[in-house]
């Protein structure tokens, strides 16, 4: 199968540089990439498909060089989002290509505002920042069959990339007896659950989690709610809304809808209480981080199903070297001649960069990648964006050297 893919490549992508790449004597490496430090560099590409053709920008990462090294960018809080320039500056890093789907629009809760979290769970320096919202409340294009929003992208404690899952597991326990935990951080809890919240949200309402239901994202939102604050082992705060506003280090937040709301009714303040959650991998070692992504490419394999119709920008990771490689990714598309890729297209780009795995990332508008410039040093947006303008993210895949 892997071989036939190459085939479809191609016959049909014919994938080829897209003009010779300008860099000083000396900074070229094979097959037209552009050093833009040791072990990182960078080339531009065209698409050629049966609808137009588009543009490819891909930075590629070694992460066997010493120095050169992968981690999750995000903006301090997970309800936030943030320019990737920016993101990728603050950090100092070489490279960046945009991260995960998140909640941008919430016109069907009026008076809710949206989170800008991400969809997908989030693993941070070896610290859970957030789990997968439901299913039905994932944002982005329908996914194929035996996607999750419980999938991921992220570098081991052994500096080895890798996909993987990430499940929330977790348990609330008072004297009235003990319940099962349905969210961490995140917009969208499922029907009938509990949700921690931790000082890692950010300053952004909570509203937003009550809303949905497990079948469908636009569904009303519930007014069957009740928040608990704890310190210290102890109830020390109750309310029937969900709150807004920053938590304090050393606090956490329970919301519970439908029965978890009633659960927590029976926590007065003063309760003594215990929490126990975390995310559990799927992963032969710890993620060092990780992020939401999905299934693209697995040993030179599509997965059945993958969109083969639908043309928008695109971002993707590629994996290489049983995963000490890695190739970002990003496309133009809604700009000018270029228009994007499908989901099958991409999937063989990434293949004919040499990655026999790889995901997929948010796109559209969201699709963005930088690169520091070798010369000048600045860091800059390399594909053509929607309407030329960054939109903000919650997320990013950064690449660092030195």
């Amino acid at each position: 199968m892997r071989s036939a893919l190459r085939c479809v490549v191609a016959l049909v992508l014919a994938v080829a540089p897209a003009g010779p790449v300008v860099a000083p004597a000396g900074a070229e490496a094979a097959g037209g990439w552009e050093v833009l430090a040791p072990g990182v560099a960078y080339r531009e590409l065209t698409v050629r498909t049966p609808h137009g053709s588009a543009r490819v920008y891909a930075v590629r990462a070694d992460l066997r060089r010493p120095g050169v090294r992968a981690d999750l960018l995000f903006p301090g809080a997970v309800a936030a989002r943030a320019p990737l320039t920016r993101l990728a500056g603050a950090r100092g890093a070489v490279a960046a290509v945009n991260g995960d789907f998140f909640d941008i629009s919430e016109e069907q809760h009026p008076g809710v505002e949206a989170t800008g979290a991400a969809s997908g769970p989030a693993v941070y320096r070896g610290r859970a920042l957030k789990a997968a919202v439901p299913e039905a409340q994932r944002f982005g294009w329908r996914p194929p069959p035996g996607d999750t929003a419980e999938d991921v992208l992220g570098v081991g404690v052994d500096g080895v990339a890798r996909t993987g899952h990430l499940v929330l597991r977790g348990r609330l326990r008072a004297a009235g007896g003990a319940w099962p935990l349905g969210g961490l951080n995140q917009y969208a809890l499922p029907v009938g659950s509990i949700g921690v919240f931790t000082s890692d949200w950010g300053e952004v309402s909570r509203a937003r989690a009550a809303c949905g239901t497990d079948e469908a994202r636009k569904a009303p939102c519930t007014a069957d709610t009740r928040e608990v604050t704890i310190r210290h082992g102890r109830v020390v705060g109750v309310s029937d809304a969900p709150g807004t506003g920053p938590i304090p280090a050393g606090s956490t937040v329970l919301l519970g809808r439908e029965a978890g709301a009633r659960a927590l009714a029976g926590l007065p303040v003063g309760t003594p209480v215990a929490l126990d959650y975390r995310l559990v991998s799927s992963a032969p070692v710890p993620f060092a981080f990780a992020l939401g992504a999905h299934s693209l490419l697995r040993g030179g394999e599509a997965p059945a199903g993958l969109d083969a119709t639908d043309v928008e920008p695109r971002s993707a990771v590629g994996l290489a070297a049983g995963g000490r490689v890695l190739t970002l990714l990003s496309t133009d598309g809604r700009e000018g001649t270029s228009n994007g890729l499908t989901l099958t297209e991409l999937a063989r780009t990434v293949g004919d960069l040499g990655c026999p795995d790889g995901v997929y990332l948010d796109g559209g508008a969201s699709a963005t990648l930088v690169a520091r410039d070798r010369v000048t040093g600045d860091l800059t947006v390399r594909n053509r964006l929607d309407q030329g303008r960054e939109r903000p993210v919650p997320n990013a895949l950064g690449i660092f050297a030195g």
